[in-house]
């Protein structure tokens, strides 16, 4: 049972699914570069399958748990801010990965994850028509240094593979923008429609979108599958655990926690990825490496609501 929206304890619980989703997320990265190793499937291939499987997953979730009148219901009060939602994830996964390729794993990262939490701080207290109190500086402040000192800690030999920075980090700010508005939005219909209901319209637009890069895979001969068991559990894993799961935390957190805070909290991502790297790939947690982890943790820490006290007199 959720508890009520107001109190601190169901904003606790929410930024833990949060980082849940963003513990979860991590995990994709390793997974994305052994089907490319292994099978040679392109990133947008990829996100396509995880897309589309993810939706499979929680269409057969709400059949079981006789969730469909709750899809109906979202696509009827709600069908372009689910639509919008949906496109926008698969949106930012699709500019993320194409400006990796042109600016490199970490620039990449750093913009687009690093921009995500400012944005949204940013949009909702010109809505809000308030401003940052220095404690909410300080968590953006530790959120992103840590996040630039993970990401240049494993960008270090590595280069991008294609010539034209400048595009890349265009897109990396398109994708970190792309992600806070997605983020946002996904806060406001969060709070009006059931989160498994939410996450299924999202997902299956995502798919709709994404479905035409399997025809292209198709069409220009790149591989679109695999016929190895192994890497058939990898991709029904991306899109169960990494797409399905994850987003379906993410948007439970959001029913409780703000859009920014979201997007702070969703920067243990990196940090998970570092560590199941170094676990499963034998990659070295360098000093930095460590050090921003511990920023991160400490950044999400430090969005934990305080308990209300009145003030003495």
């Amino acid at each position: 049972m959720t508890p009520h929206a107001g109190s601190p304890r169901s904003a606790r619980m929410g930024l833990l699914q949060v980082c849940a989703a963003g513990v979860l997320w991590g995990t994709g990265g390793v997974v994305v570069t052994l089907l490319h190793e292994r099978d040679g499937l392109g990133a947008m291939t990829v996100s396509a399958w995880r897309m589309l499987l993810g939706a499979v997953a929680l269409m057969a979730f709400a059949l079981v748990t006789r969730r469909v009148r709750g899809l109906r219901e979202t696509m009827r009060t709600h069908p372009l801010l689910a639509i919008l939602v949906g496109c926008g994830t698969a949106v930012y996964q699709g500019l993320y990965f194409v400006s990796v390729l042109m600016v490199g794993v970490s620039v990449a990262t750093v913009v687009s994850l690093g921009l995500a939490p400012v944005l949204a701080a940013v949009w909702e207290h010109l809505t809000a028509r308030t401003r940052p109190s220095a404690r909410e500086v300080a968590v953006l402040a530790a959120a992103l240094a840590g996040l630039v000192l993970i990401s240049a800690t494993a960008g270090e030999g590595t280069s991008a593979p294609g010539n034209d920075p400048t595009l890349g980090l265009v897109l990396a700010v398109a994708a970190g923008a792309t992600y806070a508005a997605t983020t946002v939005l996904g806060h406001t219909l969060a709070q009006r429609v059931d989160t498994v209901a939410l996450t299924t319209c999202a997902t299956a637009a995502g798919a709709v979108l994404l479905a035409p890069f399997l025809a292209f895979a198709v069409a220009t001969g790149e591989p679109v599958l695999t016929s190895s068991s192994a890497s058939l559990v990898l991709l029904v894993y991306l899109g169960v655990a990494t797409m399905g799961l994850s987003y379906a935390l993410l948007y439970a957190g959001l029913r409780t926690t703000s859009g920014s805070a979201a997007t702070v909290a969703t920067l243990v991502e990196p940090l998970s990825a570092a560590l199941i790297a170094a676990l499963l790939l034998g990659e070295r947690l360098a000093g930095p490496a460590l050090l921003g982890g511990a920023l991160i943790l400490a950044a999400v820490v430090g969005l934990r609501p305080r308990e209300e006290h009145p003030a003495p007199v």
